[in-house]
């Protein structure tokens, strides 16, 4: 067995340590020319289906480090657009196995965590090499690329993203779609200045930000552990600046909401666009976006991929985004790559036929991969739902939950259980 994975991201790497781990050989391939040959993007939250496939992949060592530059994943609030506490979910409802470090969630830097899944991986990653097409030829597949070089394996795994080369010559059908919903995102760093204004309930955690209005502002403070850059430095030389506490800000909004070419703002008037939509929003919101990083501002106008049906097996899969695109509503999509990537490891590191394998690792991956777009989707309805009526019973129900804990935990218990609980093949050993 030797496999090829096209795409150096999270889920490819994550795979390519799990096979390592396995005894399987493998070459990952990554256009870009070096870790950060592109903008690497913010947080991310790693739940307990990502911190299960992590600590499946990774050796023992790369996990502890996994640990030492995380964060808190924190409690999770409800805000009105004058700041007002609606209700606030404890970690211990929202994750109430969370003194398992295998169950439990977090705040990770996504650069951080590149990091830790790059460590080790030495001329097993080849950057620079743009994927083309690949060929099957019997028991044989090749990977063509842009500068003319080839490469062979027994199976080859697009783990190339929402924009899949692979995808797109295996399953076109599969292309995604638009999913409804535009963010707009900020960074703000979390020094002595911007702290000595910014109120409590935002400095931790994760919130969400609304009125009647089509939009709603989620919130998430990265806290990086003591001695996370240390701990990076102890695995690379690669070491980003992973230890600058910062609030990711992402005003989440309908796409009539907004200017329809959005994406071609520069940062100052992404600024300007957000700020108009909350101008009789609290002073310290409007001021978290307007002191926010000018580098990191963007816009996504985020896809979704139609759920596909079944496809015959072949030497060729796909895992993450390259299949199951989630919007970023929920925080979900790198959960599913790396759940995704722990299950192929399991599927090409089995003794059955290759067929075999990848046809039970693709019936899996549908599944939760699906499962996780639908979670997306349903929370895009409620941060994009409007109207002074649903406001005002929504309020009322936060606040109703906020005084009576048996119900807070009836209502906000279970939110990701059909998600991230264990499926049977998450609880086989590796």
């Amino acid at each position: 067995m030797n496999v090829l994975v096209i795409g150096g991201g999270i889920g490819g790497l994550c795979l390519a340590q799990g096979l390592r781990k396995a005894g399987v050989p493998v070459t990952v391939y990554e256009r870009d020319t070096h870790p950060a040959g592109r903008w690497e993007g913010y947080r991310i939250h790693i739940d307990p289906a990502g911190a299960r496939s992590l600590r499946a992949c990774l050796p023992d060592d790369l996990w502890r480090t996994f640990l030492a530059t995380a964060g808190p994943g924190g409690d999770f609030g409800f805000l009105t657009e004058q700041l007002a506490e609606l209700v606030v979910v404890e970690e211990t409802i929202s994750h109430p196995n969370g003194t398992d470090p295998e169950e439990s969630h977090y705040a990770v830097d996504r650069r951080a965590l590149r990091r830790v899944l790059l460590a080790g991986l030495g001329d097993t990653v080849h950057f620079g090499a743009e994927f083309e097409r690949y060929e099957v030829d019997g028991d044989v597949v090749t990977a063509h690329f842009a500068d003319g070089t080839t490469a062979t394996g027994d199976v080859l795994v697009g783990a190339d993203g929402i924009g899949s080369r692979v995808r797109r010559q295996y399953l076109p059908h599969a292309e995604p779609v638009s999913a409804g919903v535009v963010g707009l995102a900020n960074k703000l760093l979390l020094t002595e200045d911007t702290l000595a204004w910014l109120p409590p309930r935002l400095r931790h955690g994760m919130n969400v930000v609304s009125d009647a209005g089509p939009f709603s502002l989620f919130t998430s403070a990265y806290q990086p552990a003591p001695g996370a850059r240390a701990a990076l430095a102890a695995i690379t030389d690669d070491v980003p600046p992973v230890d600058q506490p910062y609030l990711l800000s992402a005003l989440v909004a309908a796409p009539d909401a907004l200017p329809p070419d959005i994406t071609d703002y520069g940062p100052d008037e992404l600024a300007s666009v957000a700020e108009g939509l909350i101008a009789d929003w609290h002073p310290a919101l409007r001021r978290l976006i307007a002191e926010s990083e000018h580098a990191d501002r963007g816009a996504n106008v985020f896809r979704v991929s139609p759920e596909t049906e079944p496809w015959e097996p072949t030497r060729v899969t796909v895992l993450g985004d390259a299949i199951h695109a989630v919007p970023a509503t929920g925080g979900l999509g790198g959960n599913a790559a790396l759940r995704d990537a722990r299950r192929l490891t399991q599927a090409l590191a089995g003794n059955g036929s290759i067929f075999e394998e990848i046809a039970e690792y693709e019936v899996d991956m549908r599944e939760h991969g699906y499962a996780a777009i639908r979670e997306a989707l349903t929370v895009r309805d409620q941060l994009l739902a409007h109207g002074t009526l649903r406001t005002f019973v929504a309020r009322s129900w936060f606040r109703l939950c906020s005084r009576i804990t048996p119900l807070r935990r009836k209502t906000f218990g279970d939110a990701d259980n059909e998600v991230s609980q264990p499926r049977a093949w998450e609880r086989q050993a590796g």
